[in-house]
């Protein structure tokens, strides 16, 4: 059987095929310590996970759920967002509930692009948005991010292109994978570019609770709902990763037209799943603490290691990555893993899988345990 073109427009997802590799190696007994992916090691609270095994006794838990969530979980997305980023949102229809903002992206793409349309990417960026596009038959257009421009993009230089078939704009604030932070003038700069050029603009927001001291959504900007569509995710903040939960926020309309995809795609969130999201969303300022307070001390510990490594890193980055510059001479960023990799049987990301612009810097992963960090740096 002949596979479909959109096949031949996109490639394997680099981690799904370079673990196999590290798994391979693993096997053969080498001590691989895997700083490569941003998968929590950490659990979830205590309360979340008691609210997950109590509620599969509950009156239809094992059916079939709403596509927009359950109610209740909509209401405490809207009061999270409320209380954290002080923007308000109509639980009724402008909160969409899904199963990882990873499959938001699909959604997003699928309700608003049409073939030939193009599609603005960050350059470094996450590696889906150009996958996703390619599979819809859309157009990606790299926009260039760099250290010198706080890897924020240079919209009067986008401004002098051609935009007339651009129709979706990708970013990332706070950055994946450099960790870099916009203000709020540069959101304002966002959101006035997408609204001159009848761009919709989409944000991805899954880092702001790790090692941020400001956590943003560009929501807060007056207008934002207009042209902005904003993800979110419980993966990174509450240590829930494997239970696929995310949430897109936007205007009614904007948020309808996503539900229409959905609703053809799945047939609901699992119960229990969605009552330990709102648990998770309930948590008081010591979960925050606590996550911080585990992260510092193994970023501290990363930061040596990169210091080991003769790399250059920037302190003030957010989020679950160190992103690092590698130093000048040095041969190519995936050149440089793969000798960890087989010399020190340490796996880290090369940042050229994010982009062009990532070449010359690689990123670790603060999903390592301590230990294991110090293993690592006793290794040089």
């Amino acid at each position: 059987m002949i596979v479909a073109d959109r096949l031949h427009s996109v490639q394997e997802y680099y981690f799904s095929k370079k673990l196999r590799e590290v798994r391979g190696l693993i096997n053969q007994g080498k001590p691989i310590i895997n700083m490569g992916i941003g998968s929590p090691d950490l659990a979830p609270s205590s309360k979340v996970l008691e609210t997950l095994r109590d509620s599969i006794t509950d009156m239809g838990a094992h059916q079939y759920q709403s596509y927009q969530g359950l109610p209740e979980l909509r209401e405490a997305i809207a009061q999270f967002y409320q209380e954290k980023f002080g923007v308000a949102l109509n639980s009724q229809n402008e909160i969409l509930p899904l199963m990882g903002s990873k499959e938001g992206i699909m959604h997003i793409s699928m309700a608003f692009l049409n073939e030939g349309d193009e599609v603005l990417l960050p350059n470094p960026g996450y590696p889906t948005y150009a996958a996703v596009t390619k599979l819809v038959g859309a157009i990606p257009r790299t926009y260039d991010l760099k250290a010198e421009n706080g890897w924020f993009p240079d919209l009067e230089q986008l401004t002098e292109t051609d935009l007339s078939k651009v129709k979706i704009m990708w970013v990332s604030y706070p950055h994946m994978p450099t960790g870099a932070t916009a203000n709020i003038s540069q959101l304002k700069s966002l959101i006035n570019f997408a609204t001159l050029h009848n761009i919709l603009l989409v944000n991805d927001n899954p880092y702001s609770f790790v090692l941020s001291n400001n956590p943003t959504s560009i929501l807060s900007i007056d207008g934002a709902k207009d042209c902005t569509l904003e993800l979110n995710s419980l993966s990174k903040t509450f240590n829930m990763a494997g239970w696929r939960v995310g949430m897109v926020l936007g205007s009614a309309d904007h948020i309808n037209a996503v539900l229409k995809v959905k609703s053809n795609m799945d047939s609901g969130m699992f119960y229990g799943i969605q009552k330990g999201a709102i648990a998770a969303l309930k948590s008081g300022p010591e979960w925050f603490e606590a996550l911080d307070e585990v992260y510092t001390k193994r970023r501290e510990l990363m930061f040596q290691l990169a210091e080991k490594l003769g790399c250059n890193y920037d302190k003030k980055a957010v989020g679950m990555f160190v992103w690092c510059k590698l130093p000048k001479g040095s041969v190519s960023s995936e050149e440089f893993i793969d000798q960890l990799l087989y010399d020190k049987n340490i796996f880290i990301a090369p940042g050229t899988i994010f982009g062009s612009n990532g070449e010359g810097y690689i990123r670790f992963s603060l999903c390592v345990k301590e230990e294991r960090i110090m293993e690592a740096i006793e290794r040089f």
